[in-house]
């Protein structure tokens, strides 16, 4: 698929409704053009290249309404990171977003000890044009060690688009979970998720903090462990982490949230060595799905479950098999 380059102009041409008779150049333009920035759109009515009736206007001109604005939208490097040859997994791809399947360890943005090997570096390097994007069009993360969905916006409209809906919670997020205990239900933890009060990597639930909200149901019960399909109402940072951990249930191999690591009782060789060696959190974005930002149409798509987690399930699955048969054995 041919790519534009960062440098591209882009010619977009509308007229001011009669109705916007006495208002702001600039906060008319942002209404026609809702895909870009109040800031960008006045410093491009500076520059000229945001006409009106073919004329510079400044951007606290009145309209009259009727007139013909011709923009010149001129597509400026947001993302600086590096283009690197990184293999992507692609779930779904048109000109307006992709959806990736993100591995367990990739980071997605460069920053303070990861300066490349991100995702953004490997979404650079297949479209060159992201560089134009906020973010190079990353419109949610997912952490280092979470595996799974995410969706990418190749266009500043498909970005403003995808960014109400997360904020409207138009989107449908849906996880994999294993955390610690043997759940017999499933629930809804709504507490609210802020900055931990001491130590600014991890988040945790305080009063002050921001609105969270996580529904989480049973997928399969083991002897002291769960499978959760758990589902995002908000959007906070580590939520499901923190929300698991709170309800005492952290998910397992989770460094931060997770505490010491604890065998159950009677535990197969083959479980010990399995909880020993996860080495990350047993979380997994599962499905995704959303409005397309130029149809509206349903968008969905899911990633396989990674072997890791897979192999943890089975293992959790064959003690619980092995202690069944021992009790059935006992009782005879």
């Amino acid at each position: 698929m041919p790519q534009s380059s960062p440098d591209a102009v882009d010619l977009r041409e509308a007229r001011v409704p009669e109705s916007a008779a006495g208002r702001r150049f600039d906060a008319v333009l942002a209404e026609l053009f809702p895909e870009f920035s109040r800031s960008r759109l006045a410093a491009w009515i500076r520059d000229g290249d945001a006409l009106l009736d073919g004329r510079q206007a400044r951007p606290r001109d009145p309209v009259r309404g009727g007139e013909v604005v011709r923009l010149a939208a001129r597509r400026q490097v947001e993302t600086t990171a590096v283009p690197q040859d990184i293999p992507l997994r692609i779930l779904f791809e048109d000109e307006h977003v992709l959806v990736v399947d993100k591995p367990a360890g990739l980071v997605v943005h460069p920053g303070a000890g990861n300066a490349d090997g991100t995702l953004v570096n490997a979404l650079l390097h297949r479209d060159p044009s992201l560089a134009a994007l906020p973010r190079a069009g990353v419109v949610h993360r997912l952490d280092k060690d979470t595996s799974g969905v995410m969706v990418v916006a190749r266009t500043l409209q498909a970005q403003a688009a995808l960014v109400d809906q997360l904020s409207a919670r138009g989107v449908h997020r849906q996880y994999l979970a294993v955390v610690v205990g043997a759940l017999v239900s499933g629930g809804t933890v709504d507490a609210p998720i802020d900055r931990h009060p001491r130590d600014r990597i991890r988040m945790a639930v305080r009063e002050d903090g921001r609105e969270a909200v996580t529904h989480y149901r049973l997928r399969e019960r083991f002897r002291a462990h769960t499978a959760l399909e758990c589902r995002l109402e908000t959007g906070r940072t580590h939520q499901i982490r923190v929300h698991m951990a709170h309800i005492r249930h952290p998910i397992v191999g989770d460094p931060l949230y997770g505490g010491p690591l604890k065998l159950p009782r009677g535990a197969t060789d083959a479980l010990v060595a399995a909880l020993r060696g996860f080495q990350r959190q047993a979380l997994h974005a599962e499905t995704l799905e959303f409005a397309h930002p130029a149809t509206g149409e349903p968008v969905r798509c899911s990633a396989p479950v990674p072997d890791d987690m897979l192999a943890l399930m089975a293992t959790l699955r064959e003690d619980a098999a092995v202690h069944a048969e021992a009790e059935r054995a006992r009782r005879w």
